[in-house]
């Protein structure tokens, strides 16, 4: 098996089906990467997750450094031995963290001094060190460290923190390569930033490009800004990355996000939303979003999407969902969770399917028309 490729299989219009080859297996894109922070998919068991449909899934940087340790991971074989997980794992860099914990850091032109949400302890995160830890880790796709800025700052400020992350980018680019044997089986992804803004985007670009990734993430979105602003900025930001490399948009987001994504070129995603909307009582379905908190659902005997061939569409009813979801009981956020999860895999598929056959805009008008009535 390759260290790292990427084919496109077909397309229509701007949307991509491709697959990604790595040496823990393939990645059918377009890709939904479910979320395990803290080396756990929340209520998930990892073999559950790969049912689900799953092929990687991504895992989290700046947790891990903190707790367990990425050096205790390694000594216990890896993050794939220790969660059991054999495919793929993507990790983030912790570059979110330097905007979501601001509070709590000191940045430099050498890195971002943390202290730790856990216990204050002081840690700085350098891209060596991001670069580190990833290799510890055993990651199959590394993140290049960097700065992700509110879009809502002012154009000066969005500028210098692009320009940071690029020379981030650079410094994460030679510390992967000097990375040894991991360096010959993992991928690193550069990270596309510049917020809203179309000239300090293209700048972004051209600098990853000089100096080369396997992959490239748009990042800097999902932040805030809406999903009108994010859509506009998705109209010309994948078009500044090699047509030839996947594109991933981090941290997105809504099943209406990833479809008006895909149809702007994205191939790879990730978000929290389904499994932490699992654990909250919402449920994602084919007509829309349904809160199974809400009390007309006591007596709901119909599964949760009767176009839904997940575990939990199968056997339960909406009404003993409501019940467990109301009670607070455990079983709820698995059942939920494996539901938004299966819900997930099952979108990507029939966008897969639909890119396949020439029909992804009829298929995503439809999927609008349907997902947006009122669950």
């Amino acid at each position: 098996m390759t260290r790292f490729s990427f084919s496109i299989e077909a397309t229509d219009g701007k949307s991509r089906l491709g697959k990604i080859a790595m040496e823990r297996g393939e990645i059918r894109t377009p890709a939904f990467m479910p979320v395990g922070t803290a080396a756990t998919v929340k209520a998930m068991k990892p073999e559950v997750v790969r049912e689900t449909g799953a092929d990687i899934i991504l895992g989290n940087t700046y947790h891990l450094m903190l707790r367990p340790g990425a050096e205790r991971v390694a000594k216990l074989g890896g993050l794939h031995k220790f969660m059991n997980w054999q495919r793929p794992i993507l990790t983030d860099s912790g570059g979110y963290q330097v905007m979501s914990l601001s509070e709590l850091r000191k940045l430099t032109e050498e890195g971002v001094e943390f202290r730790s949400h856990l216990d204050g302890s002081k840690h700085m995160l350098t891209p060596e060190r991001s670069m580190e830890i990833q290799r510890l880790l055993g990651s199959d796709i590394v993140m290049a460290f960097d700065e992700c800025p509110r879009a809502d700052q002012p154009r000066d400020e969005i500028a210098k923190s692009m320009e940071l992350s690029m020379r981030w980018a650079k410094r994460s680019r030679d510390a992967f390569d000097a990375g040894g044997e991991h360096a010959t089986i993992a991928a690193l992804f550069g990270i596309q930033q510049g917020a809203l803004d179309e000239e300090l985007r293209k700048q972004s670009a051209e600098a990853l490009i000089d100096i080369g990734f396997d992959g490239y993430a748009v990042g800097g979105l999902a932040v805030g800004e809406g999903q009108e602003a994010m859509f506009a900025t998705l109209d010309f930001a994948p078009a500044q990355l090699p047509q030839d490399r996947p594109r991933y948009l981090m941290g997105v987001g809504k099943p209406d996000d990833l479809v008006g994504a895909v149809e702007r070129g994205i191939d790879m995603f990730d978000c929290v939303l389904p499994s932490r909307s699992g654990r909250n009582g919402q449920a994602f379905t084919w007509n829309g979003p349904l809160n199974l908190r809400n009390a007309r659902f006591a007596e709901d005997t119909d599964p949760l999407d009767d176009r839904c061939s997940c575990p939990t569409c199968k056997t339960y009813s909406r009404a003993y969902l409501h019940h467990l979801v109301k009670s607070g009981e455990i079983l709820g956020a698995m059942l939920m969770t494996e539901h938004n999860l299966s819900f997930y895999q099952q979108l990507m598929q029939a966008m897969r399917d639909a890119i396949w056959q020439g029909g992804f805009s009829e298929f995503a008008a439809e999927f609008r028309r349907n997902f947006l009535r009122a669950g």
